[in-house]
């Protein structure tokens, strides 16, 4: 155990646009590229390993290339890119569509660029244009699992419930439908889930938890990250600490409270609204309706089954049963779902107190409040500390805080 200590890791971030302005996550900011990604989990999230899923885009690429050439980066001897004090994993995220179920994501993260570079190979042939991310593989998942891990890969199914492009939200009821459950490494659980949620799912069991931001901008960025025991940040550390191994291992989640989840709540369509508790209902808003089958409002069969709902429909278990070696599961507000920071606000917390992680974990209300004020401090605190309550994000709206009295 000697020489181990903890690290902040995020495992899903998306590149929005190349050095040279080509885009590769359309959705995602024109500003976040390699580099800028690199910057902001070094210097203001203070987040140590960061999972950059989109390396497989030539453009990234030759980006990842120039930035070796300056010397300003380096490959790190366990693998990934070194920057500063930051590991940049080179991940991949690909759609697969199956017979019988709609698109799911599944997020691959190789050692080393020249791993990755073959890769590339593999996919272009496969796809309608490989530059892009998240683009659908002509190929099975099962296909697909089988050529990453021969390159030495590790697999994880992205934001596995999620009604739209999830393996269990839309695609399967258990994983072993779509892959080999060997060849699985880690599970991410997505924004609107937790440890509580997924072990009523004893297939789940098995696999350690990721929670990831998926961001698409830069502010976005640990909004859901892992604390991890390990001697350094490289790939090589990271594999052992999914796998238990030599101490290392996943410490905590910290990840998004699942009512602040943009598909967390069911969604009627028809209403343009969260199916919400009834008047008197004593089950908490987040749930509510979640077995519902037609809206209580209108009737309307229209329904986006929020996650709540999904887990239910699959769930095994009445309540969770956590394995021995599960870590505790931290629900986090990231400092853009706090009323009163806005962004100027949240500039002058990251230059007086330090990183996001710093101030949403472990800087004093004291401090806090020298810099933003007793409300938003006591608001922080209470996040902390789980004492806040919120009503639910649905239909790709994110939740909010609920409650602004502390």
């Amino acid at each position: 155990m000697s020489g181990l200590r903890t690290w902040f890791a995020d495992l899903h971030v998306h590149i929005g646009r190349t050095d040279s302005g080509q885009p590769v996550k359309i959705s995602a900011s024109r500003d976040l590229t390699f580099h800028a990604i690199a910057r902001e989990a070094s210097e203001r999230k203070g987040i140590s390993l960061i999972g950059v899923i989109d390396c497989h885009s030539p453009g990234v690429q030759a980006d990842i290339e120039r930035h070796l050439a300056t010397g300003e980066m380096r490959e790190a001897s366990g693998g990934g890119i070194r920057y500063r004090d930051t590991v940049l994993l080179l991940g991949t995220e690909m759609e697969v569509r199956e017979e019988s179920g709609g698109p799911f994501h599944l997020l691959g993260f190789l050692p080393d660029l020249a791993s990755m570079k073959s890769w590339t190979a593999w996919l272009a042939p496969r796809m309608k244009n490989v530059q892009l991310s998240s683009q659908r593989v002509r190929a099975t998942a099962r296909e697909l699992q089988a050529e990453l891990l021969q390159r030495g890969g590790l697999l994880v199914p992205a934001h596995i419930f999620t009604p739209h492009r999830g393996l269990l939200g839309c695609a399967a009821d258990r994983l072993a439908e779509r892959l080999e459950p060997d060849g699985i490494a880690a599970v991410e659980l997505g924004l609107s889930a937790d440890c509580d949620m997924a072990d009523r799912i004893s297939e789940l069991g098995r696999y350690p938890f990721l929670t990831n931001s998926d961001a698409h901008s830069a502010g976005m960025i640990g909004r859901e990250c892992n604390e991890l025991l390990m001697a350094e940040p490289s790939f090589a550390e990271w594999k052992k600490a999914l796998l238990g191994l030599e101490g290392r291992r996943i410490v905590a989640n910290y990840g998004l409270h699942p009512a602040l989840g943009k598909y967390h709540a069911t969604y009627c369509t028809n209403c343009r609204k969260a199916i919400r508790p009834s008047p008197g209902s004593q089950v908490q808003p987040e749930t509510d309706g979640s077995a519902a089958e037609v809206c209580p409002a209108c009737g309307s069969r229209r329904l986006v089954r929020g996650v709540a709902g999904r887990v239910a429909q699959l769930a095994d278990r009445d309540h969770p049963l956590h394995p021995d070696d599960r870590p505790p599961y931290r629900p986090q507000v990231p400092l853009s779902f706090v009323p009163g920071v806005g962004r100027a606000m949240r500039e002058r917390l990251l230059r007086e107190i330090g990183t996001e992680m710093e101030v949403l974990h472990r800087a004093s209300e004291k401090a806090i409040a020298s810099v933003a004020g007793p409300k938003v401090a006591a608001a922080i605190l209470a996040a902390r500390t789980g004492r806040i309550s919120f009503v639910a994000g649905s239909g790709g709206v994110y939740g909010k805080i609920a409650d602004t009295t502390f």
